[in-house]
C-alpha cells in the first residue's frame, strides 16, 4: 500500500479538517464576490467574438474591463445584461452566489445590475424625470402617472448623484456631463447594486470626466460595485482597483493595484501583446512655406438662435506638410468652426474670407468644398459618419459618387474594388466589405470612416476627435495615416479634447475659448500647463 493510502487511512480526521477548511475558505472568498463570469463563449456569423471569457468582480471594488476594439469587452458586457439571452452564448453567470439566466435586459435590472452604454438612451424632448422613469412609469392607484412622484423621486436621485437640476428641465437643455449623470440617476432609480459604464467619459471634457470619477469613488466608499470599459488609461490608473485585459476574445490578465505594475506601459503591453515603445509615431517634420488654407476673420452665428455668435473674427492657416491643432474645453467652438469652413454644414450668417492655396474661395456646400480638395471626418461617426444599416461597400464611396459611376449608373466592380483598397488601407477588421458598419467594433468603424474620407483624395484633411472611445493599436494606425498625409505635403487640422495627443502629434496648437481664439502655440513650446493656462486666463 502507497504512503499517500496509508495516510488517508491512518490520519481520518486530519483529512477531514483539510477538506472543511479550504470548503470554508472558498465559501469566504466566494462571498465577497458579486459577480463570477465562468468560460463565456459569444460567436456571430463567421466571428467568435468571445471564447472561454473568464471574469471575477469584488463587492465594492471598481473593475476596469479593457482591450482593443474589437475585443469583446461590449459583447460582454451584454451578455451579462441580457441584452444577448441565455441560449445565445455558452458558459456560466454567477451573481451573489446564484446562477443566472437573463433573458432579457429587465432580468438583470431587477437583480441590481444596470449598464449604461456609450450612446445614452435618453430622449432630449423629454424632461429629466419622465426619462428616469420611462417604462418605469410611478402611477396611482387609478392607474394614472403620478407626476409629482415622478418628479421629487427622481430629485432624490439626482441629489445622490449630485445633479442640481429641476427634474422638469429638458434633457436637450442640459450638457452632456449632465446628460452622464441622469443616466446613473436613473440606474440609482432601479436600486443599482452592479453599475456598468461603457465608455463614459467619451464625450466629457478632463473637467466633467474627473468629476464623474471621483463620483464613481465616492460610490465605492458606499459599497457600489461598478465596471467601467474605458480607453483612456490614465482613468483607470485614477480609480480602478482591478483591471480585467481581454485580447482578441480571450481574458488574458487581471492586474490588481497594490500587488501587480498598475501601469499605463504595463496596460498597453497585455492588450497589445507588446509593449508600446512611442505612443505618437515619429515623423521628419517636412513643413513647407506655402499656405494651403487661410481663414480670415470668420464669424458663425448659431443655425437657430440668429443673434447668438459661436465662432467671433477667427483667423489661422495651416501650410502644406503641417499639422495643426485646435484645443479648448467645450463648447469652445471648434466643431463649429471646422463645420463652418466644411461647405458652410454648420451656422448662419457666415462671414469671414477663406483662402486655399492662395486663391480666395466661398464653398457654399459640403459638395464644393470635397472637390476643393477639403474633407471633414466628423466627431459623431454613428450619427453623422456612417450609415450603420449599410455595408462597408455601400458607405466607403458615399462622399464622391461620381468617381464609381458611369452615366449616373453605380458601376459595382468598382464600387467594390474601391472598398476592398481603402479597407485594406485602413487596417480595418472584417470578414467582408459586405459587412454592416454597425456590426463593426468604434475602432473599425473610425477607419471605415477615415477609409470613406480618404476616397476623396483630400488635400487638406479636417480630423474632429479622431481617436474618442478607441484603443491605443486603432489610435496608434490613425496617427500613422495622419503622419503619411503629410509627408505626402497634404495638410491635417486635428481637433481633439486630449491635450497629450495634440502635443504629441501637432507642429502647431491654436488654443479656443468661447468661439475665439486665445493663444497659439509652437510643438517644442507646448504643454498641458501652458493650454489650460491660455483656457484659464479667457475664462476668467
Amino acid at each position: 500500500m502507497g504512503r499517500a493510502a496509508s495516510r488517508g487511512k491512518a490520519f481520518p480526521l486530519l483529512d477531514s479538517y483539510a477538506v472543511t477548511e479550504k470548503r470554508e475558505r472558498r465559501k469566504f472568498l466566494l462571498a465577497n464576490i458579486i459577480l463570477e463570469m465562468k468560460s463565456i463563449t459569444k460567436e456571430f456569423p463567421g466571428v467568435k467574438a468571445l471564447n472561454n471569457v473568464n471574469l471575477a468582480v469584488e463587492r465594492g471594488e471598481i473593475h476596469a474591463l479593457i482591450g482593443e476594439n474589437g475585443a469583446g469587452k461590449s459583447t460582454l458586457m451584454n451578455v451579462l445584461s441580457g441584452t444577448y439571452p441565455v441560449g445565445t452564448y455558452t458558459g456560466e453567470i454567477y451573481y451573489n452566489g446564484d446562477l443566472c439566466q437573463f433573458k432579457t435586459l429587465k432580468d438583470s435590472e431587477s437583480k441590481g445590475i444596470v449598464i449604461i452604454h456609450q450612446e445614452l438612451a435618453l430622449i432630449p424632448l423629454l424632461t429629466i424625470g419622465e426619462n428616469m422613469f420611462l417604462g418605469n412609469e410611478k402611477k396611482n392607484k387609478f392607474g394614472n402617472i403620478d407626476w409629482d412622484l415622478t418628479y421629487n423621486e427622481a430629485e432624490k436621485h439626482m441629489r445622490q448623484v449630485g445633479l442640481y437640476e429641476s427634474a422638469q428641465t429638458l434633457i436637450k437643455d442640459i450638457g452632456t456631463g449632465k446628460q452622464q449623470l441622469v443616466e446613473i440617476a436613473k440606474a440609482f432609480s432601479k436600486n443599482v447594486k452592479l453599475l456598468i459604464l461603457d465608455e463614459p467619459t467619451s464625450s466629457l471634457n478632463d473637467e466633467d470626466a474627473k468629476m464623474l470619477l471621483d463620483l464613481l469613488l465616492e460610490f465605492k466608499k458606499n459599497g457600489l460595485t461598478s465596471i467601467i470599459i474605458t480607453h483612456k488609461l490614465n482613468e483607470i490608473i485614477y480609480c480602478a482597483d482591478k483591471a480585467t485585459i481581454i485580447r482578441d476574445g480571450s481574458t488574458i490578465e487581471t492586474l490588481v493595484k497594490g500587488v501587480d505594475e498598475f501601469s499605463e506601459e504595463r496596460i498597453i503591453k497585455g492588450m497589445v501583446g507588446r509593449p508600446l515603445d512611442d505612443r505618437y509615431p515619429s515623423r521628419e517634420h517636412k513643413i513647407r512655406k506655402e499656405v494651403s488654407l487661410e481663414v480670415k476673420n470668420w464669424t458663425v452665428y448659431h443655425p437657430l438662435y440668429h443673434e447668438k455668435i459661436v465662432d467671433n473674427n477667427v483667423s489661422f492657416k495651416v501650410h502644406k506638410g503641417e499639422v495643426i491643432g485646435f484645443s479648448g474645453l467645450q463648447g469652445a467652438g471648434r466643431t463649429e468652426l471646422a463645420m463652418s469652413i466644411f461647405g458652410k454644414s454648420y451656422g448662419s450668417n457666415i462671414s469671414g474670407e477663406l483662402y486655399l492655396n492662395g486663391q480666395k474661395v466661398e464653398l457654399k456646400n459640403p459638395e464644393q468644398a470635397i472637390r476643393h480638395g477639403l474633407a471633414y471626418v466628423t466627431e459623431d461617426r454613428k450619427v453623422n459618419g456612417l450609415i450603420l444599416e449599410e455595408s462597408i461597400r455601400f458607405n466607403t464611396t458615399l462622399a464622391r459618387m461620381d468617381k464609381v459611376c458611369a452615366r449616373g449608373i453605380i458601376d459595382t466592380t468598382a464600387e467594390k474594388s474601391v472598398a476592398e483598397e481603402m479597407t485594406k488601407a485602413m487596417g480595418t477588421k472584417t470578414p467582408s466589405i459586405e459587412q454592416k458598419t454597425g456590426n463593426l467594433s468604434g475602432g473599425n468603424q473610425q477607419k471605415a470612416l477615415l477609409g470613406k474620407w480618404m476616397f476623396t483624395e483630400p488635400n487638406i484633411l479636417i480630423l474632429d476627435e479622431p481617436t474618442r472611445g478607441i484603443d491605443v493599436g486603432a489610435k496608434y494606425d490613425i496617427y500613422c495615416l495622419i503622419n503619411q498625409m503629410v509627408e505626402d505635403g497634404k495638410s491635417v487640422i486635428m481637433i481633439s479634447s486630449e491635450m497629450p495627443e495634440l502635443i504629441g502629434m501637432c507642429d502647431r496648437i491654436y488654443i479656443m475659448n468661447e468661439g475665439e481664439l486665445r493663444g497659439e502655440l509652437n510643438a517644442e513650446d507646448a504643454t498641458q500647463e501652458k493650454i489650460m493656462s491660455y483656457i484659464i486666463s479667457a475664462t476668467n
